[in-house]
């Protein structure tokens, strides 16, 4: 009876779901499914029917209509399906979009669609066939803008507008997240407390859309995004959610109402590959860019990028977990503090986050309390410990130095000035192999943020 019920509802969704034909996706055999995840302003649900005036007031977004496109994600689940890792790409990215030229990737999708539209209207179509045509243009705009940045193939699309964010986190039961500090911005309408707590569907929505009155803008935009995400991933995948019938029925709902899909995904087939994902093994970085504060030649404030060290970095993703991590040593059996005597802010939390997405146990991590150490080095119990052996690795190859004072199971990093691994400012944990290949400068947005992590983490 169970597998009938779940049968009958895996059907009804795929039967109900709205869908998009002719992207011209899929076809790339780069070791991983890549999914275009886009989060777009639309006052309508993915059927097209607009919302009522109590969904409406639920927004919070205003009445103006648009086809913006301020959240874009690139998913890669490689082929074994045992992992994935969400990509985010920042909104003002300065990229080539096909038929436009150089822009802000964002533009790509309501660009393109507008001036379709309107070449289709004055050729005498009608404005429900215009629309329809032209959102199909806007949308393979950004897919072809998006490969080519990113050097991909993209298997699949999956659109969702504002009202799913709505929808989705009140069919979770609502989605934990943590503020550094409480925010009062009309705007957005995020009014919230500083500290754990956990949002319904309006109120995720302003979480999310927040960018005003926040230290870098657009950026910690991005890591809010990222955060709520990593706690609806781990909700949604959790015990009390896939085997509650009531919470599926309504997400299967939410779905139905607010996410549009590609007309070829199998989402059956998606679902088994994906039978052993667990929410440890779900990651969100962003892009290494060259230029946060980046200008066109009018003036124009965007994000630079260079495509190459993009291509190369989401290259790594298919098998970055693999590459980074010792197999002779659990990891999770590892607690690591982290002393930072470099002089530089925020460099051991930097490092302690990069090993953290490694699986490492995060222990003490602040500045060295003792006397001021001449090299960066990894201390444990033994010079021989293979988990100190492991973590000098994974940060480029540090020296291992005995401690007694350090108990096992436990290591300690000590950071000095030399130090130029993972998290540092000059190797950027989420961009090092990029920027060693192309020699290119690159900023690092954001540390990796861990489905799996024990609580959400605090963000701005």
């Amino acid at each position: 009876m169970v597998t009938g019920l779940g049968w009958y509802g895996v059907d009804t969704l795929r039967s109900n779901v709205a869908t998009a034909g002719g992207l011209a996706l899929g076809g790339g055999k780069d070791g991983a499914v890549d999914i275009l995840l886009v989060g777009t302003d639309s006052r309508t649900d993915a059927h097209g029917n607009p919302l009522s005036e109590d969904e409406l007031a639920s927004l919070r977004a205003g009445d103006d209509v648009a086809s913006n496109t301020d959240t874009i994600v690139l998913i890669r689940v490689p082929n074994d399906g045992h992992s994935a890792t969400a990509i985010s790409i920042p909104r003002d990215s300065y990229v080539d979009v096909p038929g436009i030229g150089k822009s802000k990737i964002n533009a790509a999708y309501g660009a393109t669609k507008e001036t379709k539209r309107m070449e289709l209207v004055e050729a005498g179509e009608s404005d429900e066939d215009a629309d329809q045509q032209s959102t199909e243009d806007g949308r393979k705009a950004l897919i072809g803008a998006v490969a080519d940045l990113t050097g991909v193939t993209v298997d699949h699309y999956a659109e969702v507008g504002l009202l799913g964010f709505v929808l989705l986190t009140n069919a979770v039961g609502g989605v934990d997240v943590c503020l550094n500090n409480a925010v009062d911005e009309w705007r957005s309408g995020a009014n919230f407390p500083a500290g754990e707590q956990t949002l319904d569907g309006s109120n995720a929505l302003s979480f999310v859309r927040q960018r005003h009155d926040l230290p870098r803008g657009d950026l910690d935009r991005i890591v809010r995004q990222q955060v709520f995400m990593a706690s609806l991933v781990s909700k949604v995948l959790s015990a009390k959610t896939l085997s509650n019938p009531g919470k599926l029925s309504q997400l299967a709902d939410a779905i139905t109402r607010s996410v549009v899909l590609d007309s070829d995904w199998d989402l059956l087939d998606f679902a088994r590959n994906l039978q052993n994902l667990a929410g440890g093994q779900v990651r969100f970085e962003t892009i290494p860019v060259t230029d946060l504060a980046g200008e066109t030649d009018d003036g124009e404030s965007v994000v630079r990028v260079d495509p190459d060290t993009v291509q190369t970095f989401v290259a790594g993703l298919a098998g970055k977990k693999e590459d980074k991590k010792d197999d002779s040593i659990d990891p999770q059996t590892v607690t690591v503090d982290v002393a930072n005597d470099s002089g530089v802010e925020g460099l051991a939390s930097r490092v302690s986050s990069a090993l953290s997405e490694q699986g490492y146990v995060e222990g003490e991590v602040g500045n060295n309390s003792g006397a001021t150490v001449p090299h960066s080095a990894v201390l444990a119990s033994s010079a021989k410990d293979s988990g100190a052996k492991a973590v000098a690795k994974a940060l480029g190859g540090l020296p291992v130095e005995s401690d007694s004072g350090t108990p096992d199971g436990t290591v300690k990093v000590l950071l000095a000035g030399d130090y130029s691994g993972p998290g540092s400012l000059s190797a950027p944990a989420s961009t090092t192999a990029a920027s060693q290949s192309t020699g290119t400068s690159t900023e690092q947005v954001s540390p990796p943020i861990n489905a799996g992590q024990n609580g959400p983490k605090c963000v701005n």
